[in-house]
């Protein structure tokens, strides 16, 4: 669908850290990890064409309303259309495109789910978390640089039956170090997993290698930049093992992590 998305709520999470709400008449749902394509800043009467082009997010969560749903993104602000968006004030309108791409399938039933997430990829794991937990146990594993990097923790933590664990490379909330090192302990556990990955390249690069050296299942979702978030622009393009490249939107974001050739990613 696309439609100018009225402006509920932009609010500060803290630093560089936001979240925007959007209400979406019409849209009727979304996978968990899809993501849409939204216009950096809110659009005026005076046509803006720099930045020219939107820009991918994830769909954090989504409420209800008849006829539509309001939907709620996070984000960091980090360049002129992150700066612009962040200006978006309530009643403004905003274009909004999806959702897209191809999400994560649910874990099997007694599989434990493994969600680990780094930097805005957090924001593709909240609705996994919230849909896996009727059939597995999860846990949730968020890293950062350090506390005021983090986004979206109270939220996990307010789920009944999911675990949930942080890591900060410079200490100052949870476990000192990087997120895989509390992967790698949750890979120890007996019986059988699955790894949900989400965040900077290096990251899943490292998920998608503990996971394979422990013959477990994992699961990817590529951030890429893209112009046009359904396949026209192909400027999304991956390597892909043994077969050329894919297009994040629309054989991903979400991957098995073997299918990437990870050697030739950025």
């Amino acid at each position: 669908m696309r439609v100018d998305a009225e402006v509920i709520r932009n609010e500060s999470d803290g630093l560089v850290n936001r979240r925007i709400v959007l209400s979406c008449p019409g849209f009727e749902g979304f996978d968990p990890g899809q993501f849409v394509m939204l216009s950096a800043g809110a659009r005026t009467d005076v046509v803006r064409f720099d930045p020219l082009l939107p820009r991918p997010m994830a769909i954090y969560r989504t409420a209800r309303f008849d006829g539509g749903a309001e939907v709620e993104i996070l984000y960091k602000v980090h360049g002129r259309g992150t700066e612009l968006l962040a200006e978006a004030r309530p009643g403004q309108r905003c274009r909004l495109v999806g959702p897209l791409g191809r999400g994560f399938e649910l874990p099997q039933p007694g599989e434990r789910a493994l969600l680990v997430g780094g930097g805005t990829g957090v924001a593709s794991l909240y609705e996994l978390a919230v849909r896996a937990r009727a059939l597995s146990p999860v846990r949730v594993l968020l890293g950062a640089r350090s506390a005021s990097d983090l986004l979206g923790v109270g939220d996990f933590e307010a789920l009944e039956e999911v675990g949930v664990e942080v890591a900060t490379e410079d200490g100052t909330r949870g476990q000192a170090g990087r997120v895989t090192a509390l992967l790698e302990r949750e890979l120890e556990a007996a019986g059988p997993a699955r790894v949900y990955a989400c965040g900077p390249t290096a990251m899943m690069r490292a998920c998608a290698a503990l996971a394979s050296e422990r013959m477990t299942p994992c699961v990817v979702s590529l951030e890429n930049t893209m112009a046009c978030g359904f396949g026209v622009c192909l400027g999304c393009a991956v390597p892909l093992t043994g077969e050329g490249f894919g297009l994040v939107c629309r054989r991903g974001p979400v991957f098995e992590s073997h299918e990437i050739d990870w050697a030739g990613l950025p």
